[in-house]
Order: C-alpha cells, then sequence, then structure tokens
C-alpha cells in the first residue's frame, strides 16, 4: 500500500483515499462542514484546508485532493491555521449570533469549530444578509439565514434518498438552499439532513424549543417500527421520551433512520392505557390488577382449551412472546399465532423467514428480484441500500407487483402469482441477467406472503430462487416476527391460525398481546387485551392489561435477518402499567401454572435454553447457511389467485399503535395521502 507522511508520521493508506482521510488515519481531526463520509465530495466550505508537498505554496482542500505516494500533509503550520481563521470568519460574516435561541445549540458543529478553529473577534461590521424561511414539511423546521451552503441536505436528498426535491438556486450572496416550488419533502428518511445540517438552519419542527441537549438522558437501544431493528439513541427528560436518533451500525442501517422511526415518539405518551380496565355493561370502568386479573384467570379456568387463542403483535418483545408461549401450552392451548397478518411462514427450517443475503450483504447482489413488497414503504433504509447499490452501476432490479416509485429504475416484470410461475420461461433481458449473475436475490415481502393463496406463492418463490440459484430472503414488515417464528409462537396440532381465532365461532377467549392489526369485529369471544395504546384492541376489549412500550422496557428483539439485538429501557412504564413477562408471571399464579422464573435474567435463561439462537446476540449467520439448506419444501398446495401482489402498507406513517397515536405521523399522513395541502396551494 502506499505510503504519506501526515506532520512527519508515515501512514499507510488504500488507494483511492483523499488527504482527509489519510489524516484521519494519523489520528489529525480536520475541521469541516461540507465533507461527509457518505455522500458525494463538494468541496465548497474550504474549512479543511491543510499544506502539501509538493504541491502549490497555498492551503489546499483536504476533501477533494487525492493522496499520493510520497506526499507530505501539514495540518498544524502557521499557514493552516490563519487559512482556517479566515475561512470561519468568512463563514460568520452572515451567520446570527441567536445561539441561545437555537434547537441546534450544544450541539453544533459550527460552534464546536468556532472555538477550536476561529478568531476571537471579527473584522466586519456590515450589516448581515437575511433569508426567507422554506417550507419543508412538518418534520423540518427552517432557519435560513443561519445555513452556511454546504449542500449536505441536497446531496443527501438527491444521491441517498432519492428525491431530489432540495436544491440550491441563484449565486453569490443571493444563494440560498429552497425546496421546489415550496413543496414539503416527500422522502422517507427526509429528516436525516437534520442531523447532517451543521448548522442550525434545518431543525426538528416536532420537538422545537422542547429542550436543551445537556438535559436529556440517553440510552442506546434499536427502533421496533419496522423489522430492520435500526440502532437508535432514546432521550429522556424525567419520564418523557423527547426524541429518537440514530446511531451508526453498519451492519443495518448505516447512521440512517426513518421519519417514523425519528418522529413517533410522541405517540408513546398519547392515548395510553395506564390502569387495567374490565368492561361491565358494555362500558370499561378502572380495575385494580386483582380483580383484572381475576377476571382474565376466572375466564381461561371456564374454557376448554382448545376455545381458547392466543395472538402476538407486531411490537412484542421476545420475553413476552416467550412467557405467553410457556403459560398457554402449559395450559394445553394449541391455537396460538405471531402471524395476525396471516403470512404463510414458520413450518420450514429457519433460513425459510430469514434476509439471508443480510442487509449489508444485499449490496454485493447483483441482480435483485422484488415480489410482493415495496421496500421503499416496508423498509426505507433497506431501500437506500438498493439504491445506493445501484447508483454504482452494479445492481439490476426486477420487481413483480406494484408498479411504484422505489427512487430507482427497475425492469417491471408483472403484478402477480402468474408472472412468478412463468418467469423462467420468459426471454426478457432482466430473465437474462438473471441466469447470469453471480450473486442474485430474490427478496420476497409480506405482499405477496400474506395472501390466503400464500402457501402456494411461497412454493412458487422458492422454486424461482432454486431455479436461479438465487439467495432466499423475506422483508419482513413486524418487529416481533422473526421472534416469534423462532421460537415456535404458531399453531400447534389442531390449533388454529389467527385469522381463524378471529372468525365468528373461532374462540371463546381471545387473549391479544399487543395485537392491533387484524380485523376482529366478526369475533363473538371474550377479548383480553395485554398492550400499551388504546388502539383497535383495546377498543374490542373486555378486559385491558396495560403493558410497557419498547422503551419502558428491557427486552430481545430479532430483526428481519436473523439477528438478535438488545432493546433497553429508557423511561418506566406509565402510571399502573407493567412489563408484558411480569403480568403474564402474574396470571399464572392465579392459573395454578406459576411460571419458572421471577426475574428477567431468569426468563432469558430459559428462553436461551429452549431457544439457544436466541442467545447468540447480534450474530448472523449469512448466505452460506441458507445455500445449504434445502428450501424446495417450502410451501404447500392450492391455486394461485390472478390477484395482483399489493404491500400491506397503506399509509407508511400508520403502521402501528404508537404511530397512530402520534399528531406529527397524523399530520405526515394527511400530507402523503394529499388531504393537506402544500404551501405553493
Amino acid at each position: 500500500m502506499p505510503i504519506a507522511k501526515v506532520d512527519g508520521v508515515e501512514v499507510e493508506f488504500e488507494p483511492g483515499m483523499n488527504v482527509l482521510q489519510v489524516a484521519e488515519l494519523a489520528g489529525k481531526e480536520i475541521p469541516r462542514f461540507c465533507y461527509h463520509e457518505r455522500l458525494s465530495i463538494a468541496g465548497n466550505c474550504r474549512m479543511c484546508l491543510v499544506e502539501v508537498k509538493p504541491g502549490p505554496p497555498k492551503p489546499q482542500a483536504s476533501c477533494a485532493l487525492p493522496a499520493a505516494e510520497n506526499m507530505e500533509i501539514f495540518t498544524d503550520t502557521p499557514m493552516v491555521k490563519k487559512a482556517r481563521h479566515g475561512v470561519m470568519e468568512f463563514l460568520l460574516i452572515n451567520h446570527p449570533l441567536d445561539c441561545p435561541i437555537c434547537d441546534q445549540g450544544g450541539e453544533c458543529d459550527l460552534q464546536d469549530q468556532a472555538m477550536g478553529y476561529g478568531r476571537d473577534d471579527s473584522r466586519y461590521a456590515e450589516n448581515k444578509r437575511a433569508v426567507e424561511e422554506k417550507y419543508m414539511g412538518p418534520l423540518i423546521k427552517t432557519v435560513m439565514t443561519r445555513c452556511i451552503q454546504c449542500t449536505r441536505c441536497v446531496r443527501f436528498i438527491t444521491e441517498v434518498a432519492g428525491v431530489p426535491e432540495i436544491g440550491m438556486i441563484s449565486r453569490g450572496e443571493d444563494a440560498e438552499i429552497v425546496t421546489y416550488l415550496d413543496k414539503a419533502v416527500s422522502s422517507e428518511l427526509s429528516a436525516n439532513v437534520i442531523d447532517l445540517c451543521p448548522v442550525g438552519a434545518l431543525t426538528h419542527k416536532p420537538w422545537a424549543f422542547n429542550y436543551r441537549p445537556w438535559e436529556l438522558k440517553k440510552t442506546e437501544t434499536v427502533d421496533v417500527h419496522d423489522a430492520l431493528g435500526a440502532a437508535i439513541r432514546v432521550d429522556a427528560r424525567g419520564p418523557a421520551v423527547l426524541r429518537v436518533l440514530p446511531r451508526v451500525n453498519e451492519d443495518i442501517n448505516e447512521e440512517w433512520i426513518s421519519d417514523k422511526t425519528r418522529y413517533a415518539v410522541d405517540g408513546l405518551a398519547r392515548q395510553r392505557l395506564d390502569r387495567p380496565y374490565v368492561r361491565e355493561n358494555g362500558k370499561l370502568r378502572v380495575a385494580s390488577w386483582n380483580e383484572a386479573l381475576d377476571v382474565v384467570a376466572a375466564r381461561l379456568k371456564a374454557a376448554s382449551p382448545d376455545r381458547v387463542g392466543v395472538i402476538a403483535g407486531d411490537l412484542q418483545d421476545a420475553e413476552s412472546m416467550k412467557a405467553a408461549l410457556d403459560l398457554f401450552r402449559g395450559m394445553g392451548v394449541p391455537s396460538i399465532d405471531c402471524r395476525q397478518d396471516g403470512m404463510a411462514l414458520g413450518d420450514g427450517p429457519r433460513e425459510s423467514w430469514l434476509f439471508n443475503s443480510t442487509l449489508a450483504g444485499i449490496e454485493e447482489a447483483d441482480v435483485v428480484l422484488l415480489v410482493g413488497t415495496n421496500p421503499r414503504l416496508e423498509a426505507p433504509v433497506f431501500n437506500a441500500r438498493l439504491r445506493k447499490r445501484w447508483l454504482n452501476g452494479a445492481l439490476r432490479v426486477g420487481v413483480i407487483g406494484e408498479n411504484v416509485d422505489l427512487t430507482y429504475t427497475y425492469d417491471y416484470l408483472g403484478a402477480g402469482p402468474q408472472t412468478l410461475t412463468g418467469l423462467a420461461r420468459q426471454r426478457s433481458d432482466f430473465v437474462k441477467a438473471l441466469k447470469e449473475a453471480k450473486n442474485p436475490a430474490i427478496v420476497v415481502g409480506a405482499g405477496a406472503l400474506s395472501r390466503a393463496d400464500g402457501a402456494a406463492v411461497l412454493k412458487a418463490a422458492a422454486a424461482v430462487a432454486k431455479s436461479f440459484g438465487a439467495t432466499w430472503n423475506v422483508l419482513h414488515t413486524a418487529a416481533s416476527r422473526v421472534g416469534g417464528l423462532d421460537m415456535g409462537f404458531v399453531p400447534g396440532p389442531g390449533g388454529k391460525t389467527a385469522r381463524e381465532l378471529v372468525a365468528p365461532g373461532g374462540a371463546d377467549v381471545l387473549f391479544l398481546l399487543g395485537a392491533d392489526e387484524i380485523e376482529l369485529s366478526a369475533s363473538d369471544a371474550f377479548v383480553v387485551y395485554l398492550g400499551t395504546h388504546g388502539d383497535a384492541g383495546a377498543h374490542r376489549a373486555d378486559v385491558i392489561l396495560p403493558g410497557a412500550a419498547y422503551t419502558e422496557k428491557n427486552g430481545l428483539y430479532v430483526n428481519t435477518e436473523g439477528r438478535v439485538q438488545l432493546g433497553v429501557r429508557a423511561v418506566f412504564p406509565k402510571g399502573d402499567a407493567r412489563e408484558d413477562w411480569a403480568i403474564l408471571r402474574a396470571l399464572s399464579e392465579r392459573m395454578g401454572q406459576t411460571l419458572p422464573y421471577d426475574s428477567l435474567d431468569q426468563l432469558r435463561a430459559r428462553l436461551f435454553a429452549d431457544h439457544p439462537t436466541f442467545g447468540r446476540i447480534d450474530y448472523v449467520a449469512g448466505p452460506e447457511a441458507a445455500k445449504a439448506v434445502d428450501l424446495s419444501g417450502l410451501g404447500g398446495a392450492g391455486d394461485l389467485s390472478d390477484a395482483p401482489f399489493a404491500s400491506p402498507i397503506k399509509s407508511f406513517y400508520l403502521t402501528n399503535p404508537i404511530a397512530r397515536a402520534s399528531v406529527t405521523m397524523a399530520e405526515c399522513a394527511a400530507l402523503a395521502s394529499g388531504a393537506a395541502k402544500i404551501a405553493a396551494e
């Protein structure tokens, strides 16, 4: 590898690196505003100036200068210090002195670098430039007078999000960042531009003037709003969660999160269930824990085990599902299901329901076939990975399903199962590319597997994967789904599925473990709802047992690629609510089926012993494990419907009880549906 000298110290570097990266390899801190590792190089802030030999005797922008063999780089010479002072002085000419009222205060790159690399005075006495505020939707608050035209937001929206709706207009003193036609930014990843903004020009509109960063307690945990398990940081003050920010995790979300992950947190405090309720004379009334648990126990004891059903929702942690599984299996209940959407998975090997390529590994694929999935709505951060690979010119995508905007071009092959079964006989360019691909992958979504003919679709998709030698991947939408399938939270012999349980006469007692996405209007069962929000399940319930949200408990979650992740409690449950597993433990005593664990650690020990995959935290087997498994037995017999595949997500912002309780998500959903007018109108 080539070698360069940084302030007299020799450093080996990989060909293609720039001077800034080489300097950082040597441990030198280079200030920057426009440069970002995941965006294209703009070179317009000039803050990263260094001195280089051989070269002209002047400071040079290290981000835009390729490193070369035997190059000498100087980061702290008098010339460099003077140049940085000058650049910082120029940047502050028009910047307002409003740090005390700026939401970026305390987390501002401009503040930090002005202290470290700026002058202690200014030689400019002219009036500062003022810029009108811009409308960017309900999430992004603008104070454009603070903008230093680094163009990070422009490059992110164009390159990563793939929705080029922000740009720079005019020149010189008149240059400013705008959205075209004053239109709201429509990307599901739009708020990442706020993280990227190095000043206070773009801030969080829903959280404006609500906190100072040093007031917040920071907790590192994982997201549950989709099945990716993005690494996040939950910031709380007292009992309230005030914000969610992304953490860097190269294997899953890099450093991006979706707008729903970030802003649905205001739903954690609204429409909450914080006390037990019992229905009397058609109306719910407040009850004590003892009374509510006694009512539930009496109903369960009176019912035959084959007339009891248990359905787990999309946001459940593994511990709560394990406690429910142990309790109701111990009672002889066969009708247990974590697939409230009716997904046709759970009978084959573990690899049959995993995203085996892994989220990071999909960047190694050269041809990808999407079947019955809209990743832009189901997993926006994963969709950004596909776009990243496509931008490099190394990925070809084919779609069987909805013909929608995925932010990259693709070959539209057809809408339904007939296209899937006839794919091998097609003579299209895409099929030819799929046959010749070195690393093909098939991604099957819930829109294909949650239909009435889901088992037949599964069989057809597995046959396609086998015939083309493609890596098998399932893109789930529910954070709890893989964990539930891993532990066997599916009907036993003679048991009924979730859809059969909610049919008329399907069950006498229905225990809903946070299940809100299943239609209950036809069910005549006695419904017990253990959950967090006054959503669909609670409205139908005869007894409500208030549980803890994902920010209020320690729990294990398994993402779509089979990676076991630790969720960490940031605040305590609301009111009289309790952690889900503890409620089930208390119920088991009244049932005479006392569960054999008294603490979360004991429960996890039992979980790890019964299902060893849960003990391998942050481990994924990868595509090699899937190739070693014969997936030809997947699916079942049956006729394929002519109906086209459709994503189960109709409104990206309203997919779970937390999001539906969020005012911010309601505003975003109204804007996305066209119910809210844009500013230009």
